[in-house]
């Protein structure tokens, strides 16, 4: 386990300073990403850390895609496309618990609540970075009502339909790397757990997400500042920012994919 350790922390490294040269990661994402990856390779092995490296490019690519005619719609983000510490925690941080877990008590169900984790994560990327370049208008997942692009909790059959591909995609990843005999269900883990993820994240962000409204141009943002003030708490739990349901939307996805594998 040592030595997959020392080959996480090197293979890590690079893709995160990789990532922080490239401009997907800033410096303290860089950090996350070691961190991240450091404990997936080096608890889960060479395929789990494989499948991750594959959610990193995907999503980063889908990030830069067409950046120009998302810049509007980003404004209402959190965050811009450099991701964080916080969002690296979020995002891989399920994965990398579920990976130490493999190590202490071994069974094959950890890796398909890894798969149903991260495909969560990658299907709501996806959903996000697809959703906003569709010509149709959103609808509250909750209500259904129509709202602007990028509203949290807006989804579209787009955004929808790549989350289930964003999904799929980890699972069609894990049962090639892990061996075609692994079985179709494994792919089925990827796209259910990442669709349920996704769903769920648009759900927290429709109800109980932290949204605020700018006191200049008065849109409603997931920013704490925007055109320079300190924006309005409008809707949501305060401490429910997006990263924190991007953790839990983890949550759900590992366990939905949990669900079709034991069920």
């Amino acid at each position: 386990m040592l030595l997959n350790l020392a080959v996480g922390v090197a293979l890590s490294s690079l893709i995160g300073l990789g990532g922080y040269y490239k401009g997907a990661l800033s410096a303290s994402g860089a950090v996350g990403a070691i961190i991240v990856g450091t404990a997936i390779f080096g608890f889960g092995g060479w395929v789990w850390g494989a499948v991750l490296i594959i959610f990193f490019v995907s999503s980063s690519l889908l990030s830069s895609f067409r950046k120009g005619q998302k810049a509007d719609v980003a404004e209402k983000f959190d965050k811009d496309s450099r991701r964080d510490l916080g969002q690296a925690l979020a995002n891989g941080g399920l994965g990398a618990g579920l990976a130490a877990a493999s190590a202490i008590w071994p069974s094959p169900l950890w890796w398909f609540a890894f798969l149903g984790a991260l495909g969560a994560v990658n299907a709501d990327t996806w959903a996000t970075e697809l959703g906003v370049l569709s010509k149709q208008m959103p609808r509250l997942i909750s209500s259904g009502a129509p709202v602007p692009a990028g509203t949290s909790g807006g989804v579209t059959w787009i955004g929808t339909l790549a989350a289930l591909s964003g999904g799929l995609l980890i699972g069609l990843a894990a049962w090639v790397l892990g061996g075609i005999n692994a079985g179709l269900g494994i792919i089925l883990a990827g796209g259910v757990g990442g669709l349920a993820g996704a769903l769920f994240d648009s759900l927290l962000g429709a109800t109980l997400q932290a949204i605020y409204r700018c006191r200049v141009c008065r849109q409603e943002t997931e920013k704490r500042f925007c055109c320079g003030q300190l924006t309005r708490h409008s809707r949501g739990l305060v401490w429910l920012n997006n990263d924190l349901v991007n953790f839990i939307s983890s949550i759900v996805g590992a366990l939905a994919a949990f669900l079709v594998v034991s069920g």
